[in-house]
């Protein structure tokens, strides 16, 4: 696209006047006006690009006098990407994108360009594409509730960039713009390296692609709890071995039971004189018995010798007095 420039800068006109006094006479000389020639024009030729190296169609450009700021010219790239500004005075001028004409390109920056007489000034423009918006977002795993105090580090996968550190706030987000090189995208790692209070961290790293002029979010709901230990109490002492029930007393002949009956008098003189031992475990109730009836067995045996012993004293008394 080609644009003829209808702004001129012209130097002002110069003007001579002579007086002359003689002899008392005032005269007037011829004035003189004395305009100076003017240079002869150049050109400004435009080169539209991205990063990627692809022409840029519906650029818009404007060029400024530097000397008051105002807009001499302006034109769109044409769809190799170029536009030419003709017959452009000489001197400095600014030139200045005013549209990208591309929704994922941002505009370049202001330059001022240099135009020499008869001479076109060629430059190339490069377009950067729009950062992209990334959001980290730190919450509870199993509540959903937002986490905060969580430090994620974002790093260029390429390597040899330096990693942008996000810490989250109370709504559990923290967000940042990532640059873009590429029209399909820039991938960056996400690492948490800090977990919130009372948290286990997450330190499986998470892949990003940044889109120009879109918006991604990492770390969604891919929290972890982190188990809560009670309280520490100090454990006591096992001793050696494995403790055992006490065992049940075992009764003996000399030690009856509570449900046993009290023996008379014959029976305990007796039995205190048996030997100490265990009887057979048949229980308790068993056991009172057998007690029992060796009692009776005891006093009607001593019984027995008794009226014995009376017969014989009887039979020797009727010999004698017979």
């Amino acid at each position: 696209m080609r644009t003829r420039t209808t702004a001129r800068r012209t130097a002002p006109a110069a003007v001579a006047a002579a007086a002359t006094l003689a002899a008392g006479t005032l005269t007037w000389a011829r004035s003189a006006w004395a305009e100076a020639p003017e240079p002869q024009p150049g050109h400004i030729e435009i080169t539209k690009k991205d990063p990627g190296g692809n022409f840029l169609a519906g650029a818009e450009f404007s060029l400024l006098d530097t000397l008051n700021g105002t807009k001499a010219l302006q034109g769109k790239t044409s769809k190799g990407g170029i536009l030419r500004f003709e017959g452009v005075t000489p001197g400095v001028w600014r030139l200045k994108e005013t549209n990208s004409g591309s929704p994922i390109h941002d505009l370049a920056p202001d330059q001022d360009i240099v135009v020499t007489p008869g001479q076109t000034a060629k430059l190339t423009v490069v377009d950067p594409f729009k950062p992209a918006e990334v959001t980290v977002t730190k919450t509870d795993k199993d509540t959903g509730k937002p986490l905060a105090d969580a430090v994620i580090n974002i790093t260029p996968q390429a390597g040899g960039g330096k990693p942008l550190t996000l810490t989250t706030g109370k709504d559990g987000t923290a967000t940042t713009k990532l640059d873009v090189s590429a029209r399909t995208g820039t991938p960056y790692t996400a690492t948490e390296t800090k977990a919130p209070d009372g948290y286990q961290l997450n330190s499986t790293p998470v892949k990003i692609t940044a889109k120009p002029g879109e918006k991604t979010t990492a770390f969604t709901n891919t929290k972890k709890d982190k188990p809560t230990n009670p309280p520490t109490t100090p454990t006591p002492t096992t001793p050696s071995g494995t403790p055992t029930a006490p065992a049940t007393p075992t009764p003996s002949a000399t030690t009856p039971t509570s449900a046993a009956p009290q023996p008379t008098a014959t029976t305990s003189s007796t039995a205190s004189s048996s030997p100490k031992g265990s009887l057979a475990q048949t229980g308790a109730d068993s056991t009172s018995w057998l007690l029992a009836g060796a009692g009776l067995l005891i006093s009607a045996g001593g019984g027995a010798l008794l009226a014995l012993r009376r017969r014989r004293e009887a039979s020797q008394d009727s010999q004698s007095n017979g």
